[in-house]
């Protein structure tokens, strides 16, 4: 699967997880979404799934600050955005909140759903804290490759004691 990202560059050059994947040869910069690009959106409402493979020749990344994503994301960039759906952060600005993850682990997330497991590994080898995104989210990343419908999710979410029935 193609990897691409759209840089803003508006974090410190040198904690750019992007700019690593760039300079790797593991990720393109491009300026423009095609029409089979999934975008990454954390604010979408739908949700990547792993039968999204089959509508997608690219996976876009969105790099730009979490202060400023609200205001970066409310741009339209591509025709397929998707969000991810709950998983922990395992770099170390973020490590273990939910959702906040760098450019990389999004993209490493969303190749893994797809069922680009190897790819997803090598992306994140990279990174010294890569083995704990994976290892912080394993059970949950097997768990989303396999879903059919989004809705499923906070079943998950409940059978793994992170989201509490009320």
């Amino acid at each position: 699967m193609k990897v691409q990202i759209l840089m803003f560059k508006q974090d410190d050059p040198k904690k750019c997880t992007a700019a690593k994947m760039i300079k790797f040869g593991l990720a393109k910069r491009v300026r423009s979404v095609g029409k089979k690009g999934i975008v990454l959106d954390p604010f979408s409402d739908k949700v990547l799934l792993h039968q999204d493979r089959n509508n997608a020749s690219a996976i876009v990344g969105i790099d730009c600050s979490w202060n400023l994503a609200d205001k970066e994301f409310s741009r339209q960039f591509g025709h397929i955005q998707r969000s991810l759906p709950p998983l922990f952060a395992g770099n170390p600005v973020n490590y273990s909140k939910i959702g906040m993850l760098t450019t990389a682990e999004a993209l490493a997330a969303s190749l893994s759903i797809l069922g680009f497991q190897s790819q997803a590994q090598e992306l994140l080898d990279k990174f010294k804290w890569g083995h704990t995104f994976f290892e912080l989210n394993k059970n949950l990343l097997k768990e989303y490759a396999k879903l059919k419908d989004q809705k499923k999710i906070n079943e998950i979410l409940r059978e793994y004691g992170i989201l509490r029935t009320l």
